[in-house]
């Protein structure tokens, strides 16, 4: 693929995450901002009730540092954290990877089989939200911010990236062993067993990693949780399928305007015939 048509592509993707994460933005805040506001809720109660239960010669002093530490997390209010926060974080989030997803699907388009743009730009962009995300989620489900243990927030941060640098290298395997059985299997019977031993390899490194036992504090509420995950999931669902939709149209019309001219270049610079 030319260097011109690549850069078109990736000039497109990001557009394409900037749509998605825009109609995403507007699904976290409708959907998850309720469950982060309960969230925030239940650890100011609980904050409420350990510091009734303070014996009072931790007034004093202590009391100084709590206002002043109060006053630190006041900086950012919690009105703009939820609308101006929420949205500069997923649109930086959506086209950082629309660019590369492009740059995937411009490595994928021809290669994985003879799928027209569309369907090459939608299988990226679920080949993209399987590895990148639901297989990491779930190993290690999303949390609401305050609920785990402060001590092992990055042990717990290490964890969920390693295991999606694990999910995307054992993806592109799959993908290149598809690629290899296809010639002796057939494309559908090598497409199957390379997803098979995707989900047995993966099963095994759920079963090696450690578990995250400290990520929700006891007595948290279940349903809040469950809330908070299910539209955690939801927003990924929706930038990746609209990103898939988006960027598969942009996609199509560039590379139908690409061939078109290269058609007309070599009309207009055939021999006429005699």
């Amino acid at each position: 693929m030319h260097a011109s048509t690549v850069r078109s592509l990736l000039v497109r993707g990001m557009l394409a995450g900037l749509i998605a994460g825009l109609l995403a933005f507007a699904v976290a805040y409708v959907v998850g901002e309720p469950p982060v506001n309960g969230a925030i809720a239940v650890e100011e109660a609980q904050a409420a009730q350990e510091a009734h239960a303070a014996p009072a010669a931790h007034a004093g002093h202590g009391g100084t540092a709590a206002a002043e530490a109060a006053e630190e997390e006041e900086a950012v209010s919690r009105p703009v954290q939820s609308t101006f926060g929420l949205a500069t974080g997923v649109l930086v989030y959506g086209v950082a990877l629309g660019g590369i997803a492009a740059l995937a699907f411009s490595f994928a388009l021809g290669r994985v089989g003879r799928f027209s743009p569309r369907a090459t730009a939608a299988l990226t962009a679920a080949a993209a939200f399987t590895t990148v995300y639901l297989v990491p989620f779930l190993k290690y489900p999303a949390t609401p911010p305050a609920v785990g243990n402060p001590d092992t927030i990055g042990k717990r941060t290490t964890l969920f990236f390693l295991m999606i640098l694990l999910s995307v290298l054992l993806g592109l395997a799959a993908v290149i062993a598809g690629r290899r059985l296809a010639p002796r299997l057939g494309n559908w019977n090598a497409t199957l067993a390379a997803a098979a031993g995707f989900i047995v390899v993966t099963g095994v490194a759920f079963a090696l990693l450690p578990a995250n036992d400290d990520a929700v504090k006891a007595g948290f509420p279940a349903a809040l949780l469950w809330e908070f995950r299910v539209a955690s999931l939801a927003v990924q669902a929706v930038l990746w399928a609209v990103f898939g939709v988006v960027f598969g149209f942009l996609a199509q019309k560039v590379l139908a305007g690409r061939t078109s001219a290269v058609d007309a270049q070599a009309t207009v610079g055939a021999p006429i015939p005699g």
